[in-house]
């Protein structure tokens, strides 16, 4: 269970770093809210996967589920492109957080 928090709580890393673009600085008061919002529930998720999981093992598939998913939101929603050595390394990204999870 503490897996499916840990995934959960990278998952709104991604929902906060996607909101962040949209408040433009935080000039917009709603995605800033949504922001804000994101933050508290990925830190608190984190948190509670931490009770059990080792730190080492949960901070970097935290952050590597939130930069491989901020990357594909960013495709989707922004029209971001990548270089052919950006996309090596973030499947590199991912089967690293795979890795993780396998051995631990």
């Amino acid at each position: 269970m503490n897996w499916v928090t840990l995934i959960i709580a990278g998952l709104f890393e991604v929902v906060w770093a996607i909101s962040m673009k949209f408040s433009h600085g935080f000039t917009k008061l709603d995605w800033t809210i949504v922001t804000i919002v994101g933050m508290i529930i990925s830190f608190l998720l984190l948190a509670h996967a931490t009770k059990s999981l080792p730190i080492g093992i949960a901070y970097p598939v935290w952050t590597g589920i939130g930069a491989v998913g901020t990357v594909i939101a960013g495709i989707i929603l922004f029209g971001d492109k990548l270089s052919m050595m950006t996309w090596l390394f973030v499947v590199l990204l991912l089967i690293s957080i795979v890795g993780i999870k396998l051995t631990s």
